[in-house]
């Protein structure tokens, strides 16, 4: 029996950037009543705050709710009637002008660039250099259209590996590029949850839409978890709805 269910947000729970559907939302409070529950994914603590923190119902057992932003080098609890971090690793200063200067010449380099923008392109998460080619503000048409099949992220990808020898670089939601320190990618996350929760890795289960090799929700597999691959929050929905059925 599985004891804790470990999620992306992105596509897996929520539209992109988006916050949880009112049916999402009760869907997790019922999970958190049979299961541990963590959610993992790129961006910042704000916008887990927004998507998943403040959208789940009165009732949910936040207690049992682990949020993992900057793909987990930030995890964050509900301890004493509000969201508390346990840990924060961050990048130096000089780590971060590396990082935005390879970006800088990478994009010059492979000529991506689109017509039109929302927003800032790389956003410094403090642990996460985050690329969204189309702007932090894009809408949900526009990205989806952009790069559905992450052949033009491939190439930026192979590009920034050349430039930042050392980091780990993954291709995130819809048109996200995400740069962490050497290792640190999902499967990095998880094991400082296993960690931190005293939660075996045998006794969770990985749920996320880019669980493939370069996608983002990969290394949850190769670390040896029990995945599932959905296509949209609607089937997540329907994965919930089993899992429930089978722990309750």
């Amino acid at each position: 029996m599985k004891k804790l269910v470990a999620f992306d947000l992105d596509g897996t729970l929520a539209e992109s950037k988006q916050p949880l559907a009112p049916e999402m939302g009760t869907a997790i409070a019922k999970l958190l009543g049979v299961a541990e529950v963590a959610v993992i994914s790129g961006g910042d603590w704000p916008q887990f705050d927004k998507q998943v923190a403040s959208r789940l119902p009165a009732d949910a057992d936040r207690g049992r709710l682990w949020l993992m932003p900057t793909t987990g080098t930030k995890l964050f609890v509900h301890r004493g009637g509000g969201w508390t971090p346990l840990y924060a690793e961050l990048f130096s200063d000089e780590e971060k002008a590396r990082i935005l200067a390879a970006f800088d010449a990478s994009l010059e380099a492979t000529g991506f660039v689109p017509e039109e923008v929302w927003g800032d392109r790389i956003e410094d998460r403090g642990s996460q250099i985050t690329f969204s080619a189309l702007g932090q503000q894009a809408p949900i048409a526009a990205k989806e259209v952009w790069d559905p099949d992450f052949a033009k992220r491939r190439i930026i990808q192979a590009d920034l590996g050349e430039r930042l020898p050392g980091l780990s670089i993954n291709m995130g939601g819809a048109t996200s590029i995400d740069v962490t320190r050497e290792g640190v990618d999902k499967g990095y996350g998880l094991k400082k949850l296993s960690a931190e929760s005293g939660i075996a890795l045998g006794d969770m289960i990985f749920i996320g839409d880019a669980i493939f090799p370069g996608g983002n929700d990969y290394p949850a597999k190769l670390l040896g978890l029990d995945t599932v691959r959905v296509r949209d929050p609607r089937e997540t929905i329907a994965v919930i709805e089993a899992i429930v059925a089978c722990l309750g």
